[in-house]
Formats: C-alpha cells, sequence, structure tokens
C-alpha cells in the first residue's frame, strides 16, 4: 500500500513469497501486487544424517529408505518450512515413503537428527555444517543445482535425484505500481552493490551465493517457485490455514 516512489522497497525470502501463498489465505497475491527488483543471492541446504546412519551417499539413503519404508525419519522446524517442503521433494522424486517429524524450530530439530531421535534433517548450511565439521553430522549433499564452492567435494543431490533443486533465495521488490524506470534505476543500484567484493564476501560467509537477475528474470523464479511448491502442498496432503 505504500507508494510506488521507489522509496519504500521489501526484501523477502521465497518462503514468504511462494510458499506462504500455498499454506495460507493471504489478502495479496506476491505475484501480481509487487514489481520484482533484483535478486540479491540463494543460499543451498545440506542434507543432514545421524552419524550412525549406514548411508554414506543420497543413493544408499533412497536404496535404506525403501528397504525401510516408513523406519526413516525427517525433520523440520515446522509444517510448511522450507526444510518440511525440501524433505517432502526429496521423498516424491525418490518415490520413498519417508515420515515428516515437525519441531519447534531449527535448533531443536538439528538436535533431534544429532541425538538419533531422527534421522535426516535438510537444512541451511550456515547452521548446519559446524556441526558436521565437528563430526556430529553427516552431509550427504545440497540441495541446490549444483554443487557449492564452499564444499565442492559434496554431490548436489541433484546428481542422484535429476531435477531436485531447493534453495532458500532472496530478492528486493517494490509496490507493484511502481514506474519502469525506477525499476530499472533500483535494479541497477542493487546489483552493483550485491556484486562489490565486499559485500559479496559477507553474504557468502552467511552462506548465500550472490546472483543477479533481471526484473522480468525474477518474475519469471517467483512464478516458477510459486508453481512447483504449490505441486509439493498438494501431493503432501497440506491445507491452507
Amino acid at each position: 500500500r505504500a507508494p510506488a516512489d521507489g522509496y519504500t522497497l521489501m526484501v523477502a525470502a521465497n518462503g514468504t513469497l511462494a510458499v506462504a501463498p500455498q499454506l495460507m489465505k493471504l489478502t495479496y497475491d506476491s505475484r501480481k501486487d509487487l514489481a520484482p527488483v533484483a535478486l540479491i543471492g540463494n543460499s543451498p541446504l545440506g542434507l543432514l544424517v545421524h552419524p550412525p546412519l549406514p548411508a554414506q551417499s543420497v543413493k544408499e539413503l533412497v536404496a535404506l529408505a525403501k528397504a525401510r519404508p516408513g523406519k526413516i525419519n525427517f525433520g523440520s522446524p515446522g509444517p510448511g518450512a522450507t526444510a518440511h517442503l525440501a524433505g517432502e521433494q526429496f521423498k516424491m522424486l525418490a518415490g520413498i515413503n519417508i515420515v515428516h517429524v515437525p519441531y519447534k524450530g531449527a535448533s531443536a530439530a538439528l538436535v533431534g537428527v544429532m541425538s538419533g531421535e531422527i534421522e535426516m534433517f535438510i537444512t541451511g548450511l550456515s547452521s548446519g555444517m559446524p556441526y558436521v565439521k565437528q563430526k556430529q553430522l553427516r552431509i550427504l549433499g545440497v540441495s541446490s543445482a549444483k554443487r557449492v564452492n564452499l564444499i565442492p567435494d559434496v554431490p548436489a543431490i541433484g546428481e542422484t535425484l535429476p531435477g531436485y533443486d531447493v534453495t532458500s533465495w532472496y530478492a528486493i521488490f517494490a509496490p507493484a505500481a511502481t514506474p519502469r524506470a525506477l525499476i530499472d534505476r533500483l535494479h541497477q543500484l542493487s546489483t552493483t552493490a550485491v556484486t562489490t567484493p565486499d559485500v559479496q564476501s559477507k553474504l557468502n560467509a552467511a552462506g548465500v551465493d550472490v546472483e543477479t537477475l533481471t526484473p522480468q528474470q525474477l518474475g519469471a523464479k517467483l512464478a516458477r517457485d510459486h508453481e512447483r511448491w504449490g505441486k509439493v502442498v498438494a501431493a503432501a496432503g497440506m491445507k491452507p490455514n
């Protein structure tokens, strides 16, 4: 509802823009009521497992789940969270029966997988990797379409399950009626900012891989995510609140 004058902007994640509309009855449409300005970057997730689990790769994990239908649990910070949907898509693409266990927050889910209460948890690399380095957890794959520069030896889940590509992404938006000239100028300034070495290094340290897209490409990315997560939510039997 802010004036479309280029002075009021929003930074939001795909969970708010593409996932929440599948789970809540909202009074706005993120694809129509917001004008895409610039993508900041993508934050891949890691597939973490309880170390004693007898699976050393995504392929072995899928085989184990097929051999033990309904016996392997995956955690999330709560129903509808990115980690939940990431697990549901893993389940769909692998054709396996694994059970969702919602926790009250990511920290609780991390404790759950470290203790063996659950077997797997797909979560942000920035929160999970410290425990991997301490050997309290084992990482089997990253959720992005390609391997991550930070940990190049860890394969992408998509190398085993083609089409698997789940990241949290962050972008800048303006009110829908913002003039195109202002959008273009804001896009230029935003892209220049996130690609400066200092800003880029800070984003990388926070687990965000910088990527630049045109406003049109960002709009298409939002539309694809909206459709994709709608299918996952429907397949998982989740209903809007």
